[in-house]
């Protein structure tokens, strides 16, 4: 994950402590596992031999590497400097010098990049839903861009089906919390800050007529989410069935913007002339 500018701190506090963790916490969790097979079939599927991507939340590199192990070349950014020293100790451990690069940096910066620009603009997870208005994003993130080239965004929306349920139990702390405006603060490794959540129409608007919608696909629309990781072990028939329903809806309304996390792609159609 990555900020906002007033979270930065706290952001980057939390996600430098879980940073040793990290790769356990994902790997553990089978429905993590099954969610980012989802993403990299998406984006594997989009990208052409010797892409260039940048990763602008990279975490620990689990996602740079898998693109960089296919033969693509990877910019790894990230506001936390303990997912950046993980990222680093595997670029060295995996021998891909070369075909990653990595730096501590938020997305709100990625703009100094230029005049670099990359084929596959990539962030995963709710990177994004660590900032509360995207627009600033968007101004860096169309400086790196190729024209013609792409973005992938993987983000909480504000509508999951699974943690609405909760209120038949009567829970509105977390039946409702994603419908709050400004945002909730989230807890990690002892340290809280804000997330903000966002409707696939709330990020298209934001980045506007300079980009179109290439693919949107719902992850977890039918399926719990990974914070329920005992459902999969109690109902492991249910659970598998499913996973089905997600694998065969998730590209159709409304599976595919009410889920634990949408993957939208984008294109950059370039610069209008209105903007130069």
């Amino acid at each position: 994950m990555t900020i906002s500018t007033d979270n930065s701190q706290l952001v980057n506090d939390a996600f430098s402590a879980q940073a040793p963790l990290f790769d356990n916490i994902q790997h553990s969790n089978p429905m993590l596992e099954w969610m980012r097979s989802i993403v990299h079939r998406h984006v594997d599927a989009l990208l052409k031999p010797g892409d260039t991507i940048v990763d602008i939340n990279a975490g620990t590199g689990i996602d740079a590497l898998h693109f960089a192990q296919l033969g693509h070349t990877v910019h790894a950014m990230d506001i936390a400097a303990g997912m950046v020293e993980q990222i680093r100790k595997k670029i060295i451990e995996f021998q891909l010098e070369g075909r990653v690069t990595a730096e501590q940096r938020s997305f709100t910066e990625a703009g100094v990049l230029a005049p670099r620009a990359f084929d596959h603009i990539f962030s995963n997870f709710g990177g994004l839903n660590c900032i509360s208005d995207l627009r600033p994003v968007v101004q860096q993130l169309s400086q790196i861009a190729k024209p013609g080239g792409l973005i992938t965004m993987v983000i909480m929306p504000k509508i999951c089906p699974w943690e609405i349920l909760h209120l038949l139990k009567g829970n509105t702390d977390i039946g409702l919390r994603r419908l709050r405006k400004g945002g909730v603060m989230a807890h990690i490794e002892g340290h809280y800050f804000r997330t903000y959540y966002f409707s696939v129409n709330d990020v298209i608007q934001a980045f506007g007529d300079s980009f179109s919608v290439v693919s949107i696909r719902g992850v977890a629309s039918c399926s719990p989410p990974p914070t329920m990781e005992k459902f999969p072990k109690r109902f492991s028939k249910i659970y598998s069935l499913l996973q089905s329903c997600d694998e065969k809806l998730m590209l159709y309304p409304p599976f595919n913007r009410w889920a634990d996390q949408f993957i939208l792609t984008l294109r950059y159609k370039g610069k209008l002339e209105s903007d130069r």
